[in-house]
């Protein structure tokens, strides 16, 4: 099998957040790029997704919350196990039911469920390692029985993660589709933009701004308002501007108007996706070196790193690459150059197709044996 021959591929999404436009992070933007690649390039995808899903074709109920609660990117209510893991059971179960009508499952669900059952279903499964390890996607793997799943990893930073704890896997990292973040102008004013959750701390880039006197303008969802309502919002005034979760098109507008990207992960970050999205925009990133935030920084063009929560190393090597970018006009298209090569869209989904038909040609020995 060639790696380009029309494929019929069962995508399986996280359970949490409908896979639609505006992403709800960057593991939803991961997986909405990869059906829209794959189907533009003639493959069949089916799209197992949560109620609200762009071209889901088996829908995942809706995550609900209890009366009162507020809901956080960090837990679930009970209709997750009540409601949404059942849902997707029976998904399995028709994908079960009728192997003859795929060819290979991506799965890049965060549940444990399809790493349990990947050997029953009649089709080999490839699962995207974006998370940390989780015990439990752990031991759902070890618990399978027959041809389990093979995995491929955001980073390798990810890849020696998840080996340490018995799970193997190939590097395959995220990301960026060109187009849509094309090269900005640059501006004056700094940029924090991802989800509004504590492991992001958007508050300590309002520090680096502070520091640069600069002003910061802040985008994304909040996923924990608590966090947001004590360290973010009260701190929007003069100089911090928070204009909430934008439409693609409008980030990546921002993005490419704007002096420097300020990340500030305080976790061991699997991947970091806005760092290449920055990049792709010609706009030099300043970031913390936490997981494989520090691969994507050891070799771009643009990207300065400091330690884990030290803002005021921060502000400086931000201060650095705005001093490049101001007296040199070739410094932007350059960063965006080199981003094409190392982190361009197109590319990954050549990359991923390849694995898919190594993994279908390995599948095929595997049954011819047992047969």
């Amino acid at each position: 099998m060639t790696a380009r021959s029309n494929l019929r591929i069962v995508v399986i999404a996280p359970l949490r957040f409908p896979i639609r436009r505006p992403h709800a992070g960057g593991l939803e933007s991961a997986v909405w790029n990869e059906v829209h690649q794959l189907r533009a390039r003639g493959h069949e995808v089916t799209l197992i997704a949560p109620e609200g899903s762009d071209g889901a074709a088996i829908t995942i109920p809706a995550l609900t919350w209890p009366t009162g609660s507020r809901p956080t990117d960090d837990s679930y209510p009970p209709s997750y196990l009540d409601r949404s893991v059942p849902a997707l059971d029976r998904a399995l179960d028709v994908i079960a039911a009728t192997p003859e009508h795929f060819d290979v499952i991506s799965n890049h669900c965060l549940h444990g469920l399809p790493l349990q059952r990947a050997g029953g279903l009649g089709v080999p499964m490839v699962s995207t390692l974006h998370t940390p390890v989780d015990d439990d996607l752990v031991h759902a793997h070890a618990s399978a029985t027959g041809y389990r799943s093979s995995f491929l990893s955001v980073s390798e930073f990810t890849r020696r993660e998840w080996a340490a704890a018995g799970v193997t896997s190939s590097v395959l990292p995220n990301a960026v589709d060109p187009i849509a973040w094309p090269l900005g102008p640059g501006g004056s004013d700094l940029v924090w933009f991802g989800r509004i959750v504590p492991e992001k701390a958007p508050h300590l880039a309002i520090e680096v701004a502070e520091r640069l006197g600069r002003r910061l303008i802040i985008a994304g969802r909040i996923g924990d308002a608590d966090y947001a309502e004590r360290f973010v919002l009260p701190r929007v005034g003069a100089g911090v501007r928070y204009i909430g979760q934008l439409a693609p098109h409008e980030l990546a507008a921002l993005v490419g108007r704007s002096a420097c990207s300020i990340a500030t992960p305080v976790w061991d970050e699997p991947f970091g996706l806005v760092a290449p999205e920055a990049l792709m925009c010609g706009t030099p990133v300043a970031s913390f070196a936490v997981g494989g935030v520090a691969e994507i920084a050891g070799a771009s063009l643009g990207m300065a790193t400091a330690p884990r929560l030290d803002t005021e190393t921060l502000a400086e090597r931000a201060a650095g690459l705005i001093e490049q970018a101001e007296n040199d006009a070739t410094f932007r298209p350059s960063i965006r150059d080199q981003a094409r090569t190392r982190f361009s869209l197109p590319a990954r989904i050549d990359a991923l197709e390849r694995h898919f038909a190594a993994v279908i040609d390995d599948h095929a020995v595997v049954r011819e044996r047992a047969a």
